[in-house]
This record gives C-alpha cells, structure tokens and sequence, in this order.
C-alpha cells in the first residue's frame, strides 16, 4: 500500500516537474542554511574550547591580594602575602588538587647576549611547572629536579625571545645574561596564542632556587595548581584555606586573586549555547519560509487535483489514504531537498574550510578559527527541523484534500 502511495506522490512529482524542482532547491536551501548555522555555532564553541586548552581546563591560579573587609583586630587593606607553606597548606587541604607549584615572577629583567639587550619578564619555577600549566617544549629540555637543587644556572626561551635573541642560530647552549648573570639556554618553548602586548611567548623560565640571584625570594608571586572535581567547591575550599591561614575573611574576594579557568570557560559556554540557540532559530525560521513555499505548491497540487480526488473517493478511497498520498508528496519532495541539503552544506564547509575568528588579534591561534564541521549530532538536529517543517507544511494542504466532498470534488472544472 506504501509503495502505491509513494508510487503515486513520484508520478504527480514528475508532472509537474519544474514548480518540484523549484521547491526542492528551496528545501534544500533551507535545511543547508540550518545546517551551516549550527556548525557555525558549533565551531564558535570549539574555538574557545581551544584557547583555554593551551592552558589546561581543571587549573585554578591564586595570586596575593589585599584584604577589603575588617577582620577579627586588623583593619582592611592588609596586604596578603604567600609563601612556600601555602603550596603544602593547599595540597593537605583542598580536595581534589592533583599538583600546586609555586612560581616567582620578576618584570623588566635586562636579557642579553653578544647582539641583542631587551627589558623580558623572567619566571622562576619548578620542573612540575610546565605539567600544571601546559608549557610544551619545541626542542631542548625542561628544568629538572637537580637545577632546582643546584641552583643551575639555566633557562629555557620562550619562543619569541629566542627569534629576537638569537634569529635563525641554533640555541641550545648557548650563553644569555639576565641582569649581567650568565645563564645557559637548555630548551626552546612551543609558541602560545599571544595577543598583541602579551609577553607570554618572550618569557624565561629559570629554576625556582634561582630566583634568588633576581629578585628577593621571601614571598611567593603565584601558585597554580590542577585538579580533579567541581571547580566551584575547590576554589571554595581554597578561599577557606588560605583566609584561616592568612586572617582574612572567606569572603573577602579582593584578599586573594584567583583565576578559576573553568569558571570563565564555563561562562563562555552559557554565551556559546545561547548563540547555538539563536543561531538554531534563526535556521528555523529559515526553513519554515522554505515550508511555506512547499505548502503554497501542495494547495496549488490539491486544487488543480480536485476532480481526481473526488474520483479516487468515489471509487472507496477513504479520508486517510488521501491524507497519506499528499503526506507522501510532500515527504519526499522534503526529503529530496533535505539531502541535496546536507550534502550542499557538507560542500560549502569543505570550501570554507577555517573562518578567521581569534587569529585576527592574536599570534599563532588558528587552532582557535572557527571551523565549519559539520557533526552528527549537527545532522540530527537539523534532520529534526527538516521533519517537523516538512510535516507541518504537507499536512495542511493533505487535510484539505482529504476533507473534500466527493461530489463537489466531481462537479470541480
């Protein structure tokens, strides 16, 4: 019974071939612009996905501040200073924290060599700094334990300062002065986005003992640390760590800075749901004018098919065989469209390719563009709207022929 009903939907389709093709093309319009839309949206979240994963996700860095609210006898505005037992404090007492590493940070150090003099900020670190937050090495090798214990006199360039320094010259083992102290370069650091005014890639790492020879090592400037969990419950647990160490109130936010990356990531993915939802609407709204179109020619197929209808229920066909032989037109005139559709789409996300999006402001960030890639689940979604559109529309003028008296439908000229 299917087959004949389908049999006849194909048939009337041929008939009028031109107004068919031309609802078709604008199905398929329809359902690639659905399509292409949500890609987009889903391309926009990856893209952002990727510029906190140069950093890693689950870390939380908490940096000293200055209290604003009164605490038990001291007055606001005392200065909050962290040392090396708050890397231990941390590690005991908040849940879920994998790894805490202190770092000492020390601006406008004078970095030279036989060529070159420049003004760089200089990091002092431990050799679990670059597992915590994600310093991937080009070429060289990483601090160890045993500069650490040595006070070696090493670093290792991030990758701006080592073009600057020392061009296209082999590196390594090479001999660099941070404030007339001799150093030696023992590995070159992968490049990080970098906005125009960040120094992130023209920053030295040296062993944290080191420091020392810079600047005075008392107070930390930073620690960071990953983690396993709720960010929100961890930093909780931070906060009341370091208030009950360092006297300052819970929740006295400006006692401590703390940069949570995935609360911020979080929010960006509440902004990134809310563009997909708009974006998905907007396709919507999209495909619906192409339903239109599609309604508009299955009541042009009904009028034009009256006395064909009147015969086909004078001879016994019932209300819902008329139903599901306009249904049928109507579906495959949808699914028709919504295959050449995907595939259209598919075809202008291959030629697209990359959209310039964090890269127009940032170095070495095209991992951070939007792509167009189009994912199952994109498929799904847009299939979904596809379906609901293509029944509304084909239901309306199917109820209408169905609903057809049978000797009016005879008497139609």
């Amino acid at each position: 019974m299917l087959r004949d009903i389908f049999g006849q939907a194909y048939s009337a389709m041929r008939h009028n071939l031109r107004r068919t093709t031309i609802t078709i093309v604008g199905m398929a319009w329809g359902i690639a612009t659905v399509v292409l839309l949500l890609a987009y949206g889903a391309g926009f979240e990856r893209a952002f996905e990727n510029i906190f994963a140069q950093w890693g996700t689950n870390l939380i860095g908490v940096f000293p501040g200055r209290t604003s609210e009164q605490a038990g006898g001291s007055k606001a505005g005392v200065q909050v200073r962290l040392e090396r037992d708050d890397v231990q404090r941390i590690e005991a007492n908040v849940p879920g924290v994998i790894t805490a590493v202190p770092y000492y940070e020390k601006d406008d150090v004078s970095v030279s060599n036989e060529q070159h003099d420049f003004s760089w900020e200089v990091d002092g670190v431990t050799p679990q700094f670059n597992s915590v937050v994600r310093h991937d090495l080009d070429y060289g090798r990483w601090l160890n334990d045993a500069d650490v214990q040595q006070r070696a006199h090493v670093v290792v360039l991030g990758p701006e300062a080592k073009t600057k320094l020392f061009s296209g010259i082999y590196p390594i083992g090479k001999t660099i002065r941070l404030n007339g102290i001799a150093f030696e370069v023992i590995g070159i650091l992968e490049p990080h986005m970098q906005e125009e005014g960040n120094n992130i890639n023209r920053t030295l790492y040296i062993p944290l003992s080191t420091m020392g020879d810079l600047k005075d090592p008392k107070y930390l400037d930073g620690i960071w640390f990953d983690y396993q969990g709720n960010y929100q419950q961890v930093e909780q647990a931070l906060r009341s760590t370091l208030a009950s160490s360092h006297d300052f109130r819970v929740t006295d936010h400006n006692a401590i800075y703390v940069a949570n990356l995935m609360q911020q990531l979080s929010q960006f993915r509440i902004l990134s749901i809310a563009l997909q939802v708009l974006l998905a609407f907007i396709g919507a709204l999209t495909l619906g004018i192409a339903g239109i179109g599609l309604m508009n020619i299955m009541l042009v197929s009904v009028q034009q098919r009256t006395k064909e209808i009147g015969i086909e229920k004078a001879l016994g066909a019932r209300k819902r065989h008329i139903l599901l032989q306009f249904m049928a037109e109507a579906m495959v005139i949808t699914g028709v469209g919504g295959i050449a559709g995907i595939l259209l789409a598919y075809l202008i996300s291959i030629c697209v390719g990359r959209i310039t999006f964090y890269s127009a402001i940032a170095a070495n960030a095209t991992d951070a563009d939007i792509q167009l890639l189009i994912s199952p689940a994109t498929v799904i979604v847009s299939t979904v709207i596809l379906i609901v559109v293509g029944v509304i529309s084909g239901m309306i003028p199917a109820i209408r022929a169905s609903n057809l008296d049978p000797i009016e439908a005879l008497r139609y000229e």
